[in-house]
């Protein structure tokens, strides 16, 4: 798959109504900083198309990106920010929750997890109510440019283990070097083809 187009539609604090719906979504769920607005930025080759920061916290709201005028990309926010406010906190959950419950057209989830690190408590809570809701996910590791191929070889059997998925079905992925983006397009491809494509 080739991104031609991509644009910002809209944010939502609530589930809502929004232009374009009925369109496929693809959603980007995980840790606050983990990388999904420049996982983003980098699928689409516009930089600039989800606002990133270093600071982590930055994604507040539910943010839906219109790409090649065919399916969204869906930006939600963070968790597991712990300097966040207790009452700002729950607002996220409630979000992600609310579309993750909401949304009719989901096809597929991107649950991100940082390959330096192993899965937080938070992380696991997430894939375990994704699967309790039968939501396909995939978990992708990001930030790979900062290990090396054997590092990496080390790191992802504990993302395995700590959120019981096999190897082949993790996907690493830098948005600094492009490592993996092309299976990862490939997949979304996959997942938002209509109905009779598939078929055929």
């Amino acid at each position: 798959m080739i991104i031609k187009q991509s644009k910002f539609v809209k944010s939502l604090s609530v589930f809502a109504p929004f232009p374009g719906q009925g369109l496929p979504e693809i959603a980007m769920v995980g840790k606050s900083n983990v990388g999904k607005s420049s996982l983003i930025n980098n699928m689409t080759g516009n930089s600039k198309l989800a606002r990133t920061s270093s600071e982590p916290g930055k994604t507040r709201l539910v943010n839906l990106y219109l790409i090649n005028e065919a399916f969204f990309l869906v930006d939600l926010p963070g968790y597991g920010f712990a300097r966040a406010p207790k009452q700002e906190k729950q607002k996220w959950a409630d979000m992600i929750e609310g579309y993750l419950r909401n949304s009719k057209n989901l096809r597929h989830v991107f649950q991100l997890v940082d390959v330096r690190h192993a899965p937080t408590e938070d992380d696991q809570l997430m894939v375990e109510y994704l699967r309790h809701y039968d939501i396909p996910f995939t978990v992708v590791a990001t930030k790979a440019d900062k290990l090396s191929k054997a590092q990496r070889g080390r790191s992802i059997p504990v993302i395995c283990r700590t959120l019981g998925v096999q190897p082949w079905e993790v996907m690493v992925h830098s948005s600094k070097d492009g490592t993996g983006k092309d299976r990862l397009m490939d997949l979304i491809e996959a997942q938002v083809a209509p109905a009779d494509e598939t078929e055929q």
